[in-house]
């Protein structure tokens, strides 16, 4: 299967911004919901942390009014690095859409194995509704369900090594909870996903393989502590399926600090282990992501 046009290329923060001044209702940064309660944005355009979507929304709209946010996100192991940026849209806390682009650059892959394009291209459009609870206010947990549609838009390699499709769905649960007072007198998020995928490192490398082509039932999990209404530090880890015969996939987990200085801006910086990608072990590196919310 080719991969067809892909979207076109805005600039995500400009698309973000549109999409603002279209519709009515739009709340402030300043309204809406308590600081930090949006999450960030993961590499792949949803709410949540940077690995794992949340059951939370983005922006900090409630009942009744809009929010969004625009993020740009790089992950850097020396051998590869991910550029991933885009936006999301949420209406009424109850519905949110998203886009995300990403760039995947292979670097020593292809010095060692001259292959004829030094990067990957791929999009992801997204879907997350919210079933009910709420992450602060009851004692339910937020639960949402969540769509993320993936186009991998440079698949001869991926194909060559294994890979039966250049796009597919996962689909996602996410149930989120905010502990107030928990640990030390300080708020405890904790979060846990289940994920229905056939994708390869996360669709970067396609979806199904010769291995496995069928889907996976994996389990993703995130746990943060605000020191303060500005400031928290968690982890996430995230499993993955095995899928292609030429190189295992490993899990992935992060170790992250998080900084809200206002509602309009929020920059995460973490240590992420992506095991082995690709026949190359030990992918360890930075994380960094700024998101930008209306």
């Amino acid at each position: 299967m080719s991969a067809s046009r892909p979207f076109p290329r805005r600039h995500a923060a400009a698309l973000a911004v549109a999409l603002s001044l279209a519709l009515p209702g739009v709340a402030s940064a300043g309204d809406g919901r308590l600081l930090a309660t949006g999450g960030a944005t993961q590499v792949e355009g949803s709410a949540g942390g940077g690995i794992v979507p949340w059951a939370v929304l983005s922006g900090y709209g409630t009942a009744g009014q809009h929010g969004g946010t625009a993020f740009a996100t790089r992950v850097d192991t020396g051998d590869y690095a991910l550029t991933s940026y885009g936006a999301a849209y949420a209406w009424d806390n109850r519905l949110e859409l998203s886009y995300a682009r990403q760039r995947f650059e292979l670097g020593e892959l292809q010095r060692r194995l001259s292959l004829p394009t030094g990067r990957f291209d791929a999009e992801v459009v997204g879907a997350k509704l919210r079933l009910g609870g709420d992450l602060v206010y009851t004692t339910m947990p937020q639960v949402a369900l969540g769509v993320q549609y993936k186009r991998q838009l440079d698949f001869g390699i991926p194909r060559a090594v294994g890979a039966r499709d250049d796009r597919g769905i996962d689909v996602y649960l996410s149930a989120s909870k905010l502990f107030l007072a928990a640990v030390a007198d300080r708020h405890l998020l904790l979060n846990a996903t289940l994920r229905s995928t056939r994708a390869n490192q996360a669709g970067l490398l396609g979806f199904g393989g010769d291995r496995k082509a069928g889907r996976s039932l994996v389990l993703e999990t995130s746990a943060a502590v605000l020191l303060d209404p500005r400031w928290a530090v968690g982890v996430e880890y995230r499993q993955k399926p095995n899928n292609l015969g030429f190189a295992r996939e490993d899990d992935w987990r992060d170790a992250f600090v998080a900084w809200f200085p206002n509602k309009r801006i929020a920059v995460v910086a973490a240590y992420a282990d992506l095991g082995s990608i690709a026949t190359l072990d030990r992918q360890r590196g930075a994380y960094l992501s700024l998101q930008a919310s209306f």
